[in-house]
């Protein structure tokens, strides 16, 4: 099969699901973000050929899951959250107990900059957010918020997913969860405002820092590929978030004398701003992150914070089958985004057809990411061994 046809997809899931789909591991995954309710109070979701659409699903063990997607053949498995009893009752008033702490990055939400794709297509050049993205959170959620259960799944398509799943995280209520959202978010406001980063003028908080030198690392290589100021359209959206009228016009006559090299431009925007800042204090204090409220509105990390937030959004299942692409939704070490090409994300159809010319890699490609997902839960099992440890010996205590 040289070329994917969705209308296959139904002969194909089968074969995938009982050969290749983790379901051992799969399970083990979801009975640790389960515990301490028993693995079948965990809704799943099936979406089925001609977009029929199944909710409150559960499985008590492995062998139920293997009945379940060789009857129903899912093509689109969702996770949902963990209630106090199975889930068919659960929409009769039952309550919600834990869920792991979910972020979802879609490159649409990149399309006011980006300029290499738009919508549901995707290249290496815009994939280059996703990089930044992945080095940003993952290091804010291990060192800010010392969560280490945390798995990175690409979403299939043009995307990524974040679960967490340490006990803390899993456990956490809806503010809880929307503080953890509102941290992690600096790019605020609708589709008519145009400036939405505001750092205001006092020392940048460590967590800031830290997410401008991840920034920095790819910045230069963002603004050759996407070009964000080398037309009139880009320049005057960068004007826009220049709040001084009399620098922003300084800024507009030298840049557009300029060559088009958004690079040129950059540098000599910032060249001109120190030099602005050294003539006048008062703009100096009053616009003293300017540049690193562009650098952030154009690369930083655009969560959907409804996600987060929320308990009842159900979100890809880890190795699920993107029904418009045939891709894998693969896990993936977050410091290795930055070497995925996205022609070797293994697809549901060249890993069944020994014959294709990619299979050998796809199939490599497979392994490594089951081996990924393996190792986020082995680790997980072992915390929550310990943790289930420490508090029987506490009750012990008394």
């Amino acid at each position: 099969m040289a070329q994917y046809d969705q209308n296959l997809l139904s002969d194909m899931l089968p074969i995938y699901y009982t050969r290749l789909f983790p379901q051992n591991i799969f399970c083990r995954w979801l009975g640790c973000g389960s515990h301490p309710q028993p693995l079948a109070h965990r809704e799943l979701s099936f979406t089925l050929a001609d977009d029929v659409y199944l909710r409150y699903l559960s499985i008590s063990n492995q062998k139920e899951l293997q009945t379940l997607l060789q009857k129903k053949c899912p093509h689109k498995l969702d996770i949902g959250a963990v209630y106090n009893t199975r889930p068919s009752i659960a929409r009769h008033g039952s309550v919600v107990l834990s869920r792991e702490l979910v972020f979802d990055i879609d490159l649409t939400d990149y399309d006011e900059v980006r300029t290499c794709c738009q919508e549901a297509k995707v290249c290496d050049k815009c994939w280059k957010f996703m990089v930044i993205a992945c080095e940003i959170i993952d290091v804010a959620l291990k060192d800010d918020f010392g969560f280490q259960s945390i798995l990175w799944v690409f979403s299939g398509r043009r995307g990524v997913h974040c679960w967490v799943s340490d006990y803390e995280a899993r456990t956490l209520d809806s503010p809880g969860r929307g503080a953890v959202a509102d941290y992690l978010c600096l790019i605020m406001g609708g589709d008519n405002q145009s400036k939405k980063v505001h750092l205001g003028s006092d020392n940048l908080h460590t967590s800031i820092r830290r997410a401008l030198n991840v920034i920095d690392k790819y910045f230069v290589d963002i603004l050759q590929d996407q070009e964000f100021f080398a037309n009139p359209d880009g320049l005057k959206k960068l004007l826009a978030l220049i709040p001084d009228e009399a620098f922003k016009s300084l800024v507009e006559k030298t840049l557009e004398k300029m060559p088009d090299s958004s690079v040129e431009r950059f540098k000599a925007l910032t060249n001109i701003f120190e030099s602005h800042c050294r003539e006048n204090g008062i703009f100096s204090r009053k616009f003293k992150y300017l540049i690193e409220e562009i650098k952030i509105q154009y690369c930083y990390p655009r969560l959907d914070v409804n996600v987060t937030k929320g308990f009842n959004h159900l979100l890809k299942s880890p190795f699920s089958i993107h029904p418009k692409t045939g891709k894998v939704s693969v896990a993936f070490k977050p410091n290795n985004a930055k070497n995925m090409n996205l022609d070797e994300i293994p697809t549901i159809y060249t890993l069944l057809d020994d014959s294709a010319a990619e299979n050998a890699k796809h199939q490599a490609n497979m392994r490594t990411a089951v081996k990924v997902f393996q190792e986020v839960v082995f680790s997980l099992e072992k915390t929550e061994a310990l943790r289930r440890k420490s508090e029987n010996n506490k009750s012990l205590e008394f």
